[in-house]
């Protein structure tokens, strides 16, 4: 069996869970972790897996099919995904929506520089969501999109909070309003006037010593595109309290579209997540489709792309002989 090579670029929750998810699918082999920490300090979890400098990834250059990056999105990813593009084929998880479409030309840029190919914003959203949201839109153009997480973790949004000067710590979790789903679910049709009506934010907070709490809160809740749209809640709290009470990473949500087909006939289509590991499912979704995209780059593709431009069929392990039999 032909192996893909895959390199990771960071080796926080994700990095660790893109390994396993590596050594969970046959075709694909991991040739290296590369990390901007001493290489001496980091183990992987395999044992005889090399561990880089970030520094030395162009020398791997002709060692790797396709590089995921697992950096977060609010600081890391603008910056490396766009300088790696040049070296490698990319995945990345690049989840602030708003800066979606700026982020796309970047990495586009560079990629095509190289003639290398990199797909963004692949997770489960964006990423499985937004399949499903162009699948339903599809089917139901006469009708509203929803989306809700949780309750569930964001890896995302606690990494920001953890970038704020003065925090040692943090976790935020996203929190549904159960009244706006009901209403979905039943076919209502709501219009909701903003996010404020759809969910809610929940942080868990450990200062450094001698930060101001009232500083923190009030960078936290007005902090554009993460909190400053929502309603937020912010507890400030010890690092053992954290560390007892906050240490898994379930997350979830799901994806709706309510239309009609013709009047007075009410359609409801879903599609839902429920993770006891946030970072290990998102991992799962990053490996799939780093197959997807080194069979696309064989076809000569190039440059930035979404999940809507692979093909279901490239990111599984299989021919389509066996597709066909076991799966249509």
């Amino acid at each position: 069996m032909e192996k893909i090579k895959i390199g990771i670029y960071g080796y926080g929750n994700l990095g660790k869970g893109v390994e396993k998810a590596i050594f969970n699918n046959p075709d694909t082999e991991l040739v290296g972790i590369f990390t901007r920490r001493n290489p001496e300090d980091v183990k992987a979890i395999h044992d005889n897996i090399p561990v880089y400098n970030v520094n030395d990834a162009s020398k791997m250059k002709d060692k790797i099919d396709v590089m995921i990056l697992c950096g977060g999105s609010a600081t890391d990813l603008p910056k490396q995904t766009p300088e790696v593009a040049q070296l490698f084929n990319t995945v990345d998880s690049f989840d602030t929506h708003a800066k979606v479409p700026e982020y796309f030309e970047s990495v586009n840029r560079a990629a095509k520089s190289s003639n290398n190919l990199s797909l963004i914003s692949c997770g489960w959203d964006p990423g499985l969501f937004s399949l499903n949201r162009a699948l339903f839109e599809a089917i139901l153009p006469t009708g509203t999109n929803y989306v809700f997480y949780g309750r569930g973790l964001s890896q995302g949004h606690s990494d920001a909070i953890r970038r704020i000067k003065g925090v040692k710590n943090a976790v935020q979790y996203t929190v549904p309003y159960d009244k706006a789903v009901e209403k979905v679910r039943n076919g209502e049709n709501p219009q909701f006037d903003s996010v404020r009506e759809v969910m809610w934010r929940e942080c868990f907070v450990v200062l450094e010593d001698g930060a101001n709490e009232k500083d923190i809160e009030k960078e936290i809740k007005e902090m554009p595109n993460y909190f400053e749209p929502y309603n937020t809640t912010v507890h400030f709290i010890s690092e053992e309290e954290l560390e007892k009470n906050h240490s898994g990473m379930p997350h979830g949500g799901f994806v709706l579209r309510s239309g009609a087909t013709s009047e007075d006939v009410n359609q409801v289509a879903e599609f839902s997540l429920k993770l006891d590991s946030n970072p290990e499912f998102t991992a799962s979704v990053l490996v799939a489709y780093a197959r997807g995209v080194y069979k696309l780059r064989k076809n000569g593709k190039t440059g930035a792309i979404t999940v809507l431009d692979i093909p279901i069929s490239y990111i599984l392990p299989k021919t389509d002989e066996e597709i066909l039999k076991n799966i249509i």
